[in-house]
C-alpha cells in the first residue's frame, strides 16, 4: 500500500513540475505544450538514469534544460552541462552543478 500512495504522490508532483515548467515556457516565450514540456523531463531523466533521482532534483535538471533553450545560450555550454550531468556520480554532484551554475564562482 505504501508504494501505490508513493506511486500517487510521484504523480502528483510530476504533474505539479511539468505545469510549472509550462509557466516558465510561457515567460520565455519558449514551447509550452505538454508533448514539449514532456520531452524536455524525459531528457532530464535520461540524463541522470545511472542515478535514482527523486522529481524534485529532475524537475531542476528540467529547468536548467528549459533556460538553455534561450536563444542567446552557448551550444557548447548545454553540450558541457548534459556531459557532467552523465558523469555525477550521485544525486549530491548534480544538484552541486545545478548549484554551481549561478554562483560567480562557478567550479
Amino acid at each position: 500500500m505504501t508504494d501505490s500512495l508513493n506511486h500517487f504522490q510521484d504523480v502528483d508532483t510530476l504533474q505539479a513540475v511539468q505545469q510549472n515548467l509550462q509557466q516558465i515556457a510561457l515567460q520565455f516565450d519558449l514551447p509550452s505544450d505538454t508533448t514539449a514540456i514532456r520531452e524536455l523531463y524525459e531528457t532530464a531523466e535520461r540524463l541522470v538514469s545511472h542515478l535514482a533521482a527523486d522529481p524534485l532534483t529532475l524537475a531542476r535538471v528540467a529547468g536548467v534544460l528549459l533556460v538553455y533553450q534561450l536563444p542567446d545560450t552557448d551550444s557548447d555550454e548545454v553540450r558541457w552541462f548534459k556531459s557532467e550531468l552523465q558523469n555525477c556520480p550521485d544525486i549530491e554532484s548534480v544538484e552541486e552543478l545545478i548549484d554551481s551554475l549561478s554562483r560567480p564562482d562557478s567550479l
